[in-house]
C-alpha cells in the first residue's frame, strides 16, 4: 500500500514538473531543447502523411457507399467485429422494379420487352458495382485503415514518450542551471549541483534513446508510401475492370436494343436536307430516302435483299463509325471504330437503322454506332 501510493505521489510530480516546464516553455520563460532539421521533416512528412490518408480513406468510402447511413452500419459493425450484411446495391434494386414493371405491363409489349432487358443490363451492372466495391475495400480501404489504427497509433505512442523525455530533460537543465547559480552565492552544497548533474546525464541518456526509437519509427513512413502506392495501383485496376464490364454490359444491351423492331415507325415522306448535327439519334431522321426496293420489308417480316438495293441518285451522307460491330447475319454490315462509310436511308426501314456501304460492301447498320458528318 505504501508503495503504490509513493508511486502515484512521484507520478504526479513528474507530471507536475513536465506541466511547469511546458508552460514556461509557452510564455518563453524557459529554455526549450530544439529537435534537428532532418527530424523535423520527418515529423512534416509523418502528419502529412496521416492528414492525407484519413482524408483519402474517407472520400474512397463516400465513393463506393454514397449513403451516410449505411456507412455508419458498416462502421459500428466493423468495431462490433461483426460481418457486414449484404446490401443490394442500387443498380440491382432498379432491375428488380423494371422486372416486376415489365412482368405487369405485358412482358410481350415492345415496352415490357425492353424493360426486361434494360434490367437484366441493370442486374449484370450492379453485379459488377458489388464485385468492385469488395475489391476496393480489401485492396485499398483496408491497408490505410491498418496504418491509421496500426503504425499511426504507434508512432503518436512514441511521440507523446519523445515530448515527455524532451520535456524531462529541460526541466534537468534547469534545475542544474539553478543549482550552480546558488552554488555561486554559496547557498547550495556541491552535492545538490552533483546530483542534478547526475539526473541531467540520466535524462539526456533518455532522451536520446526515445529519440532514436521515433526516428526509426518516422523513417517507416517511406515503407508506407511504398505500400499504399501498390495499393492504389490494385484500386485502379479494380476500377479499370469494373468500368470495362459496365462498358461491355452497356454495348451489349445497345445491340439487343437496336435489333428490336421500332414501335413508332416514320413515314416514307422524302426527309429535310440534312442537318449539319452530329448526333446520331436526331440525324437518323433527316437521311434521304432511296426509293422503295422489292423485297424490302417492313422489320421483322422479311429478310433485305442487298442485291436489289440501290442507294439514292443524291443526298447519301458519310458517317463515322464510334463503336466495333460484329454483324449478326448476312444483312448487316460489320463496322471498325473509327472507319468511316456511306449510309442512306430507304422507305419502311426501321427508323434505328440504316443502309451502310464500304466499297463494294453493303448492310443494315445501326444508326446508334454512329455519327452522321455534315
Amino acid at each position: 500500500m505504501d508503495f503504490n501510493m509513493k508511486k502515484l505521489a512521484s507520478d504526479a510530480g513528474i507530471f507536475f514538473t513536465r506541466a511547469v516546464q511546458f508552460t514556461e516553455e509557452k510564455f518563453g520563460q524557459a529554455e526549450k531543447t530544439e529537435l534537428d532539421a532532418h527530424f523535423e521533416n520527418l515529423l512534416s512528412r509523418a502528419d502529412s502523411t496521416k492528414n492525407w490518408t484519413e482524408k483519402i480513406l474517407r472520400q474512397t468510402e463516400v465513393l463506393l457507399q454514397p449513403n451516410p447511413s449505411a456507412r455508419v452500419e458498416e462502421f459500428l459493425y466493423e468495431k462490433l467485429d461483426r460481418k457486414v450484411p449484404s446490401r443490394v446495391t442500387n443498380g440491382e434494386l432498379l432491375a428488380q422494379y423494371m422486372a416486376e414493371a415489365a412482368s405487369e405491363l405485358g412482358p410481350t409489349t415492345p415496352y415490357g420487352k425492353t424493360l426486361t432487358k434494360v434490367a437484366e443490363a441493370e442486374k449484370r451492372l450492379g453485379a459488377a458495382e458489388r464485385d468492385f466495391i469488395h475489391t476496393a475495400s480489401i485492396n485499398f480501404l483496408t491497408p490505410l485503415r491498418n496504418f491509421l489504427e496500426g503504425d499511426w497509433k504507434t508512432i503518436s505512442k512514441e511521440r507523446r514518450l519523445l515530448q515527455n523525455r524532451r520535456l524531462d530533460l529541460d526541466a534537468c537543465k534547469a534545475r542544474l542551471k539553478k543549482a550552480k547559480a546558488a552554488e555561486a552565492k554559496a547557498t547550495l552544497w556541491n552535492d545538490e549541483v552533483d546530483k542534478a548533474e547526475q539526473e541531467l546525464r540520466v535524462a539526456q541518456t533518455e532522451f536520446d534513446r526515445q529519440a532514436e526509437v521515433t526516428r526509426l519509427l518516422l523513417e517507416g513512413i517511406s515503407s508506407t508510401h511504398v505500400n499504399h502506392l501498390r495499393c492504389l495501383h490494385e484500386f485502379v485496376e479494380s476500377q479499370t475492370t469494373y468500368y470495362a464490364q459496365c462498358y461491355r454490359h452497356m454495348l451489349d444491351l445497345q445491340k439487343q436494343l437496336g435489333r428490336f423492331p421500332g414501335t413508332f415507325v416514320g413515314t416514307t415522306e422524302p426527309a429535310s436536307p440534312p442537318l449539319s448535327s452530329t448526333s446520331p439519334t436526331t440525324a437518323a431522321a433527316t437521311m434521304p430516302v432511296g426509293p422503295s426496293v422489292a423485297g424490302l420489308a417492313p422489320p421483322g417480316e422479311a429478310a433485305l435483299c442487298l442485291e436489289e438495293v440501290t442507294p439514292p441518285a443524291s443526298g447519301t451522307r458519310k458517317a463515322r463509325v464510334l463503336y466495333d460491330y460484329e454483324a449478326a447475319d448476312s444483312s448487316e454490315l460489320a463496322l471498325l471504330a473509327d472507319e468511316l462509310i456511306t449510309v442512306y436511308s430507304l422507305p419502311g426501314m426501321d427508323p434505328d437503322w440504316l443502309i451502310g456501304e464500304r466499297g463494294n460492301k453493303k448492310g443494315k447498320v445501326p444508326v446508334t454506332y454512329l455519327e452522321l458528318l455534315s
